[in-house]
């Protein structure tokens, strides 16, 4: 690979994505290789916000959320982009702490549930 530009197959398989997906984001104006001819090359500014791009999905953001974080930045500079995403951050660890307490809540249920299912199981005669 080379140090300084990604082919189009380096970068799907420095990120493990499919070409389909790295195509999308190109698409949807995530990312904007360097293209000569039909080849698209991607150098570090691209890997950068692929590795964003990446780390916003595992955190539960939509593309379109950090599309217009990514666009913060070009037009207003860090600091906006800063604030925008402290504002992203604290909104998603509400939404995920609330999803956490809802599986902790299905987890108790189902166990009880089960425990339940155990206790008549036994009180049943055996075939």
């Amino acid at each position: 690979m080379s140090e300084t530009r990604l082919s189009f197959k380096e970068m799907c398989a420095k990120f493990d994505v499919t070409p389909r997906t790295l195509r999308y984001y190109e698409y949807i104006e995530l990312l904007q290789p360097e293209k000569e001819g039909r080849a698209r090359f991607y150098g570090p500014r691209e890997v950068a916000r692929m590795t964003l791009i990446l780390r916003g999905r595992r955190f539960g953001f939509s593309l379109e959320e950090i599309r217009q974080w990514l666009l913060i930045y070009r037009q207003k500079g860090t600091r906006p982009q800063l604030e925008a995403w402290l504002s992203m951050a604290d909104r998603q660890l509400a939404a995920l702490t609330a999803q956490v307490e809802e599986m902790q809540t299905s987890i108790a249920d189902l166990r009880a549930l089960r425990e339940t299912a155990v206790d008549e199981l036994s009180k049943l005669p055996e075939d």
